[in-house]
């Protein structure tokens, strides 16, 4: 996701892209450790499903927004590769950038998720045995990902820049109970979270379908924005 200064959001930052890479790794790498390492923790303190599943909401939208604030100055901090694509159909992100960013991000998301394994387990790499290929799932994230596009670049056009941490992190939060999915709305983080036997883990198999519902409802929601809500 992303924001600039509080003048500056989701825009390429005035710093050289070697620059912004770096951030946009090391903000997913973050964005990928709390995820893994919150749904981890929340399985150890907890046996109920709900608490769980709060704990985990909570611990992300929070992180979410504070990333934002941080990193938007220096990257733009999308922290993830639907946000970027997103970003550039909209042409406020250098085509060329698309797989630069995208393959920081995805190494950030697995970073990360061998710092969680590794700070809750003994081992690196776990890969996840959690199937989730229902097609209601795949609905949750195609509509997940269609309203995270949407807060995001509806907050841009109407220069509401200084909201879209808040929102973002709100936006998340809200979308963990109110999604089937719980919200994954990102395809890096999709990756990440593979490579973790854990409460936030998604099977190899079932990774593929979800990344093309996050797709189609990231294409969705920049329609809904570009034609409905916030249109130029």
């Amino acid at each position: 996701m992303t924001e600039s200064s509080s003048a500056d959001a989701v825009v390429v930052a005035p710093r050289r892209l070697p620059i912004r890479l770096a951030a946009e790794a090391l903000g997913s790498g973050v964005l990928g450790g709390t995820v893994i390492g919150s749904g981890i923790m929340a399985t150890l303190i907890s046996d109920d499903v709900g608490v769980q599943l709060l704990i985990n909401a909570i611990a992300t939208g929070a992180a979410l927004t504070v990333l934002i604030l941080i990193l938007g100055p220096v990257s733009g901090a999308h922290l993830n590769p639907a946000v970027t694509l997103a970003l550039v159909a909209d042409r406020r992100v250098p085509a060329r950038e698309i797989a630069p960013t995208i393959a920081a991000q995805l190494l950030g998301f697995a970073a990360g998720a061998v710092v969680a394994n590794l700070m809750f387990r003994s081992v690196a790499l776990s890969v996840s045995t959690t199937v989730r290929g229902e097609p209601g799932l795949l609905l949750g994230e195609l509509v997940a990902t269609a309203g995270l596009v949407a807060v995001i670049l509806t907050l841009v056009r109407r220069d509401q820049r200084a909201w879209v941490p808040a929102a973002v992190g709100l936006y998340i939060t809200s979308a963990y109970f109110a999604t089937s999915s719980t919200s994954f709305a990102n395809p890096g983080i999709t990756v990440g979270r593979m490579l973790s036997d854990s409460f936030a883990g998604i099977a190899p198999e079932s990774v593929l379908p979800f990344i093309a519902a996050q797709l189609v409802g990231a294409a969705i929601g920049f329609a809904l924005v570009r034609l409905l809500i916030a249109a130029r």
